[in-house]
């Protein structure tokens, strides 16, 4: 029977080092902590190498003023950590290995003093074989990580961008940079005979007419001491179906259909029934050798075309379990730049928020990671369908995802991991290549205004990936997508306008003008809106440091964090001076956004189904932005556009409509 230990029970610790220091006191057989620059400190794993250094002191709080330039240091050191894994865990079984879900982002694997791996990639699992490692009584595990790429930021070339780390927290125009370093997800020690299920791979669809549940399910059996394999469907431990096939036909994989099963509903629109499904593989006395769980749910998806959309246009009404559903939600980034010390209590209590609002989508963003189980999980329980991008994202200098067959390899490997860890989740809704892919009007790679299509070679091998292995899941190559990344308002009628992204405020639009844009707009869909806001008061001046809350221009540092979002000189224009207190300029702010995104909110739903959905940019912010386009703050809070988005969200259509 294969057993899991998770090693996170384990006592961590981190040490730092010039880099390739620490090979001379392995070497030399000495303390880790004998030629370090920083001495061995406890860690938290999952956990950053920054977080570890904060909490011991060795760190400044990098949201506290301009701080987080003093913690770039970390990214030009070696950071090795290690744990002593259990004598008795290794005796068992036949096979022993280390499964990690997230290392973040590249270096060596030691057990005791012997190199046993290497690693690179932050987006895929790492799997190291410790079955002939030597069990004495040390037993150390040690991940040793090398230095981060320089530079993966916002502004760049995406043709460039070729290795495959997490991009936001390098800057972006809401965060500071914090390049993170660690163990970012579940790490486990597998101790297994031999026999075992793997590459499992599940979904879910259902049958609108009859109100039934359909499975899809695939997976490998290794070994040869089993004879079959059980699947179980159970609903609070009452089993409702069951079916034993040979693992030849579990390797070819089985469609089942009539499952007798409550179907699952967005938020605001029904329940979310969930079923324990359980695999089990049984030997030649029908024991079981080897068990996976998953959690699912049923539901079925259609897209359909808007109402009065060109013929030739992608389908953007999204129809579920029959219904006619209006998309209403958020792009969804990271709580926290250093996402590895994120607590699921975290996660859970932003979805909360955005559940009240009424939300029924998230947009995980391209610039990203995969979020973590929990994430997932939970949009399953409270009806937030998830809009799931791959890593890629745009850079501003040109937004063209690479074209050689290593990159496009790599990229294929990353989206399956996904799909095999992410499609059994009933609040997947789609897949998305990734954030703002495009080029020229022209056609050319270089520019802005024409989003990548299926043409693409990266597109088109992640396209026939997910046609393979997940096709109950749409794939579209980008957001936005179409043949336009922007709706322009002299544009409208013309066919132009499919799935679009932007505005992200008024810039020297009048409140007649935003009110005339939103009420003529012809977008498909609207997977990107945004405007700015202050943050609170209290954010402003609890994170300022030594700097001075005001003036609230680029010519304050504190301000110039993330100088996109001021709006400094519109006040000044509006109101023939500046403010005369940061609580009066934050008032103005927080209530401008609240009223554009509420006139927004209110003109997209009332089009439905002309438009299929709106996707606000950003939801949270990650980090204390003294002004974002974010609509809840750092702390969770919801600002005032947060209020008047819920609002609209949780208001039928037809009222709207009066």
């Amino acid at each position: 029977m294969k057993k899991r230990y998770d090693l996170s029970a384990c006592n961590w610790q981190v040490t730092g080092f010039t880099p390739h220091q620490w090979r001379a006191a392995m070497n030399m057989e000495l303390g880790l902590g004998t030629l370090s620059e920083i001495p061995t400190i406890p860690a938290t794993v999952p956990g950053s190498v920054q977080n570890a250094l904060l909490q011991n002191g060795l760190l400044p709080d990098w949201n506290m003023g301009i701080n987080a330039r003093q913690c770039e240091w970390v990214e030009n050191r070696h950071w090795l950590f290690d744990a002593k894994i259990p004598a008795e865990w290794l005796a068992e079984g036949k096979t022993a290995r280390i499964e990690c879900q997230g290392l973040d982002y590249n270096g060596w694997v030691y057990w005791n003093a012997a190199e046993i791996a290497t690693f690179c990639g932050t987006f895929k699992p790492h799997t190291f074989d410790v079955t002939a490692c030597k069990t004495d009584d040390k037993n150390t595990l040690k991940f040793v990580f090398d230095c981060p790429p320089r530079w993966l930021g916002q502004f760049g070339f995406t043709s460039e961008m070729k290795e495959w780390k997490t991009r936001f927290n390098y800057h972006w125009d809401w965060v500071s940079r914090l390049v993170q370093i660690g163990i970012w997800d579940k790490i486990e020690l597998v101790v297994s005979d031999g026999e075992e299920i793997s590459n499992l791979f599940v979904t879910t669809d259902a049958d609108v007419q009859s109100k039934t549940g359909i499975l899809n399910i695939s997976g490998e059996a290794i070994g040869d001491a089993g004879t079959g394999v059980k699947i179980t469907l159970d609903n609070g431990g009452k089993t409702i179906w069951q079916q034993e096939i040979s693992r030849d036909a579990f390797t070819a994989g089985g469609k089942y259909a009539d499952l007798p099963i409550e179907l699952w509903w967005t938020n605001g629109a029904g329940a979310q029934p969930l079923y324990n499904l359980t695999v089990e593989l049984t030997d030649m006395a029908g024991n079981i050798v080897d068990v996976i769980s998953k959690r699912v749910g049923f539901k079925h998806v259609e897209w359909l075309p808007c109402a009065n959309a060109p013929k030739h246009a992608d389908p953007w009404q999204c129809v579920i379990n029959g219904v006619p559903t209006f998309l209403q939600g958020f792009d969804w980034t990271p709580v926290r730049p250093n996402y590895a010390d994120v607590k699921s209590a975290e996660v859970t209590s932003r979805l909360d928020t955005y559940h009240g609002m009424g939300c029924n989508v998230m947009r995980v963003w391209g610039g990203a990671v995969l979020e973590r189980e929990d994430f997932y999980s939970y949009c399953d329980e409270i009806g937030i369908l998830v809009w799931q991008e791959f890593p890629l994202s745009s850079s501003g200098m040109d937004n063209w995802p690479p074209e050689d067959e290593k990159s496009i390899t790599e990229m294929s490997e990353i989206a399956v991991t996904y799909i095999r860890r992410r499609q059994h989740h009933v609040s997947l809704l789609l897949w998305c290549g990734g954030n703002e892919l495009q080029g020229a009007l022209d056609g050319g790679k270089q520019g802005i205004g024409k989003p990548i299509d299926m043409t693409h070679p990266m597109m088109a091998k992640i396209n026939k990936i997910i046609a393979a292995i997940d096709p109950t899941h749409r794939f579209t190559p980008s957001s936005s997508s179409g043949p336009r990344f922007f709706a322009v308002e002299e544009d409208f009628g013309k066919e132009l306008h499919w799935d679009v992204h932007g505005p992200w405020g008024m810039d020297s639009m009048s409140w007649e003008d935003w009110q005339r844009y939103w009420a003529n707009d012809d977008a498909l869909f609207r997977s990107e809106v945004g405007c700015a806001g202050c943050s609170p008061v209290d954010i402003i001046e609890g994170y300022r440091g030594s700097l001075s809350a005001l003036p609230g221009s680029i010519d304050n540092p504190l301000w110039r964090r993330t100088y996109w979002w001021i709006q400094w000189e519109e006040y000044k224009k509006e109101f023939g001076k500046e403010p005369d207190t940061l609580e009066e300029y934050v008032k103005w702010s927080q209530g401008r956004q609240a009223k554009a995104l509420g006139i927004a909110t209110t003109e997209a739903k009332k089009r439905f189904p002309g438009i299929g959905g709106i996707i606000y940019w950003m939801g949270h912010d990650s980090f204390p932005c003294t002004a974002n386009t974010a609509v809840i703050d750092m702390h969770g809070r919801m600002k005032p556009a947060a209020e008047a988005i819920g609002k609209v969200f949780r208001t039928p259509q037809e009222d709207l409509k009066k």
